[in-house]
C-alpha cells in the first residue's frame, strides 16, 4: 500500500513543472502562448494542464504568486538600503534578473496579478531605493519615481526576454549601468 506523502510529492512535482515551463512560455510568447504550448513544454498532456490549473488565470496567479514571493525573497536578501546607491542598484538588478522568466511574465501581467503583493514586495522596495538615490542627489529628479520604476523593470524585462548568450553578471551590469548612466555614449 502506497503512502499519501509520494503521491503528494508527484503533484507537487508536477506542479512544480508546469509553472516552470508556463513561465518560460508565456515569457517567450506573452499572450500568444495557449494552455497546449504550456503542456507540450512541460512534457504532460493538456488536460493534466487543467487538472492541475483550471483556466489560464489560475495559472498565471500561481506563477505571480511564486514571482512575488523570489523577487520580494532576493529584494530582502539584497539588503539594498545597506549599501551605496550603484550597489544597491547592482543588488536589486540581480535579484530581479535571477528571478529570470517568473519575472517578465509577472512585470508583464502584474495589472492581473497580486498587484498589492507585488507592489509591497518590489515596488516599494525600488521606489525607495530611487527616493533615497534622489536623497544623495545620485538620482535624476526630473522625472517621476513611478516612471524611473517602470523604467527599470523595462529594462530588466527587455534584456531577460532577448535571446542572449551572456551571463547573469553580464546581464546584471548591462541592466544597472544602462539605467543609472542611461544610453549616452562614455567618454573614454
Amino acid at each position: 500500500m502506497s503512502s499519501p506523502a509520494p503521491r503528494s510529492s508527484l503533484r507537487e512535482r508536477v506542479a512544480s513543472a508546469i509553472v516552470e515551463a508556463a513561465a518560460a512560455v508565456f515569457a517567450e510568447r506573452g499572450d500568444a502562448a495557449s494552455m497546449s504550448d504550456v503542456a507540450g513544454a512541460a512534457s504532460v498532456a493538456r488536460a493534466t494542464v487543467y487538472r492541475y490549473f483550471p483556466s489560464r488565470e489560475a495559472l498565471l496567479e500561481t506563477l505571480g504568486s511564486v514571482a512575488v514571493e523570489e523577487a520580494g525573497r532576493g529584494l530582502a536578501a539584497a539588503r539594498v538600503d545597506e549599501v551605496a546607491i550603484e550597489e544597491a542598484f547592482t543588488r536589486a538588478v540581480r535579484a530581479l534578473v535571477m528571478v529570470g522568466d517568473y519575472f517578465v511574465v509577472l512585470a508583464r501581467e502584474r495589472a492581473s496579478v497580486a498587484p498589492q503583493e507585488f507592489d509591497r514586495r518590489v515596488g516599494a522596495v525600488l521606489r525607495a531605493l530611487i527616493e533615497r538615490g534622489r536623497s544623495l542627489e545620485e538620482i535624476r529628479d526630473d522625472m517621476p519615481v513611478a516612471w524611473l520604476v517602470e523604467a527599470l523593470i523595462g529594462v530588466i524585462v527587455s534584456v531577460l526576454g532577448a535571446s542572449s548568450s551572456a551571463g547573469v553578471e553580464d546581464k546584471v551590469d548591462a541592466i544597472t549601468s544602462l539605467f543609472l548612466d542611461g544610453a549616452r555614449r562614455r567618454s573614454t
